[in-house]
């Protein structure tokens, strides 16, 4: 059992970490609270390498795995600039596309994802059915070669950022002729389609959200959205269950090294300042077990969260799906409550400074409350471990 890194993910590490500090959380920060976008970092990340690690090389990238972009959204975070984007780009629509687009697909994207001049974004959430797939409100049906698109989604990350957004429907299948008198009953089945940003009959409205992030989230409107035949991910119906989960492992994983980059952020932060402020008989308040043993216990959730996050990314780099859905959800529960208990942590070290902007510790409060809920909540990874790995009865 090895837990190093191999020379060129550390490589990786080291360089990321580099590009993150030169911008660092007041670049964030500031972007945030203008209504803009990190483009610069974002521009420059993909021009050394950094947003296509995971992507085959033949199209562009740096043919690694999850595991390396992991590193990169881990990296980024620990330096105050968590990227939402990366999650959802190259983690999930790369990946998806690179495992079942078909070849014309491939080509047509994957470059531009790989030097960070095509984003695609992700929508599967619905206001009435959550991210629970079985029940999607959005229909595909077909109309000659072409798609129509139907259906509303929620909190979709980067909209005004994206060229594209891979769009989770269903799409109604029967079982028998469709000329038959005695067809069975049409069953849907999920499908993916790519679909441009500025179709005809899609539009978006912004959420207003408590978080101090420069990525937006939106609200999705399809209405009757018509698609070439090309658009549907993979060469038939039957790509689109496999292509949906090969993008959901990435998603945990990459999210819950966000988190835990997040978490060594505000730890850094506490202890930088606990280890230099001086108010009892000269002696640094890190000094006393009430300020150092919360710091402490913080990072050893922070590292036990980490080493999950890079099983998972192993398994998943590996071909062990079934394995690293169960790393995955685990990684993604354990990074969520890591980074929430940092953050906070912090905030308290820290005291009133602690709620300045100077020291960058309570702008991430929003973000990390928002990871114990997204993409999956907390309440549905135990239903998950309970059902999957404690063989208990499915309770919902």
């Amino acid at each position: 059992m090895n837990f190093d890194l191999t020379a060129e993910q550390e490589q990786l590490r080291d360089a990321v970490r580099t590009l993150g500090r030169r911008y660092g959380h007041s670049y964030f920060v500031e972007k945030a609270r203008a209504g803009a976008h990190t483009t610069e970092l974002w521009h420059e990340a993909g021009r050394l390498g950094y947003l296509g690690v995971n992507i085959p090389t033949e199209y562009g990238g740096g043919g690694g795995g999850i595991t390396e972009l992991a590193i990169v959204c881990e990296e980024l975070a620990a330096a105050g600039c968590p990227l939402l984007l990366l999650v959802v780009s190259p983690a999930i629509a790369a990946t998806v596309i690179a495992r079942h687009g078909t070849e014309a697909q491939r080509k047509r994207h994957l470059p531009g994802l790989a030097d960070g001049s095509r984003k695609i974004v992700f929508a599967i959430t619905e206001p009435e059915a959550g991210s629970n797939f079985h029940r999607l409100g959005t229909v595909a049906r077909r109309d000659g070669a072409d798609w129509l698109l139907s259906g509303r989604k929620c909190y979709i990350s980067g909209v005004d950022e994206a060229g594209h957004v891979l769009v989770v429907a269903r799409v109604a299948v029967g079982d028998g002729p469709a000329s038959s008198a005695e067809a069975a009953p049409q069953k849907l089945k999920p499908a993916l389609f790519i679909v441009p940003t500025d179709a005809p009959g899609l539009t978006s409205s912004k959420l207003d959200m408590q978080i101090v992030s420069p990525e937006n989230q939106f609200l999705l409107y399809l209405d009757d959205v018509r698609l070439p035949a090309d658009a549907l991910v993979g060469e038939s119906l039957d790509a689109g269950l496999p292509a949906l989960f090969s993008g959901l492992n990435p998603e945990r994983i990459t999210v819950a090294a966000m988190g835990a980059g997040t978490g060594r952020y505000a730890i850094e932060r506490a202890s930088g300042y606990t280890t230099t402020r001086k108010v009892w008989g000269g002696r640094s308040i890190g000094s006393h077990q009430g300020v150092a043993h919360p710091l402490a216990h913080a990072a050893v959730q922070v590292e036990l969260a980490r080493l999950m996050i890079y099983k998972a990314a192993t398994l998943y780099d590996a071909g062990r799906d079934l394995e690293a859905g169960v790393s995955g959800n685990m990684s993604k529960y354990a990074a969520g409550e890591a980074a929430a208990l940092a953050v906070d942590t912090a905030v308290q070290a820290l005291g009133g400074a602690g709620m300045t902007t100077e020291y960058g510790v309570a702008t991430l409060l929003g973000a990390v409350r928002a990871g114990r809920i997204a993409p999956v909540s907390r309440e549905m990874i135990l239903n998950f471990v309970a059902q999957h790995v404690l063989g208990q009865e499915k309770s919902y």
